[in-house]
């Protein structure tokens, strides 16, 4: 059971993204839960169960089956069966060496199916609100060895993320606490920066999304330092149950850590209520980003 008391599925996220990825590939076929079953000679609760993620065990050949049925790429294919042989663990690390094509990131499927999230960035700007001169910025010093189309490549997947927050049809609602010190690290030069907090001022007016910033003044509320994180949600279905449990997202430089104990997620929920307390409300911290904007240009 969940914090309300609505009922968990135990799937795990390699489970439900591979349900997720499928799903979304027989619709892309055009064919029905029922005629994809029919072709598998399933009945229609089997493939309902594992594009659900609820299912326990998922055989890769049957994955493997189900893509061909749906007319996948090779790379897709290999995509699906990375997850569907991936360890059924709660808490699971995602080496960015792993597995799984090294192009896909698990967390961007999740980040796309999430009603709701909220998002602690101390040191970066939050993928969702870089502009792309501060992502090719950033890109550049990362992937060095990378050409400018496949920087122009990550370039067009980071856009494709931000639309979840400015489509007109069920944005994600977003929450945001950013500590001064990442807006005072320049990342590109000062007219990079500049665009960047201004972006970030223009965004914060949607009602969907929630921008605060936490001043250096706010010294420590939690006692110690938080890490990056991301809480996402992923809504409830018309009986009130989850449609999927919440999961806690924290990057580092080796890889991903994905957690999704109650214990775990409710922990995070806390910091982050914590760190929009101590943090300036979201009209101060419009005002603070386009004075410092103001300030950078001149």
């Amino acid at each position: 059971m969940d914090e309300d008391g609505a009922e968990v599925t135990g799937s795990t996220l390699p489970r439900r993204q591979l349900g997720r990825f499928l799903r979304e590939a027989r619709e892309g076929a055009g064919l029905t839960l029922e005629k994809a079953a029919t072709l598998m000679e399933w009945g229609k609760a089997t493939l309902q169960r594992i594009e659900k993620g609820t299912t326990e065990k998922v055989r890769v050949r049957d994955v493997l089956s189900l893509c061909e049925i749906y007319g996948l790429s090779e790379s897709k294919s290999a995509i699906a069966k990375g997850l569907a042989e991936q360890a059924p663990v709660k808490s699971w690390w995602q080496t960015y060496s792993g597995s799984i094509a090294t192009w896909f990131n698990l967390y961007v499927g999740l980040e796309a199916g999430a009603k709701d999230l909220a998002q602690f960035q101390p040191l970066i700007m939050p993928g969702l609100l870089q502009t792309t001169a501060y992502a090719r910025a950033v890109d550049r010093l990362y992937f060095t060895d990378e050409s400018e189309e496949e920087l122009d490549r990550r370039a067009e997947v980071r856009a494709q993320r931000q639309n979840i927050l400015t489509r007109s049809r069920n944005p994600t609602t977003a929450a945001f606490v950013l500590h001064e010190s990442m807006l005072r690290t320049v990342v590109g030069d000062h007219r990079v920066m500049a665009a960047q907090y201004r972006h970030i001022a223009d965004l914060s007016t949607h009602d969907n999304i929630d921008v605060r910033v936490m001043p250096f003044r706010a010294g420590l509320p939690l006692g110690t330092p938080l890490p990056p994180f991301i809480i996402l949600d992923f809504g409830r279905d018309v009986r009130g149950k989850l449609e999927e449990p919440p999961v806690v997202y924290c990057e580092s430089y080796a890889g991903s850590v994905y957690l999704e104990e109650q214990s775990d997620v409710a922990r995070f929920r806390r910091a982050f209520k914590i760190a929009q307390g101590a943090s300036l409300d979201p009209r101060s911290s419009r005002d603070l980003l386009r004075e410092i904007a103001k300030g950078v240009r001149e």
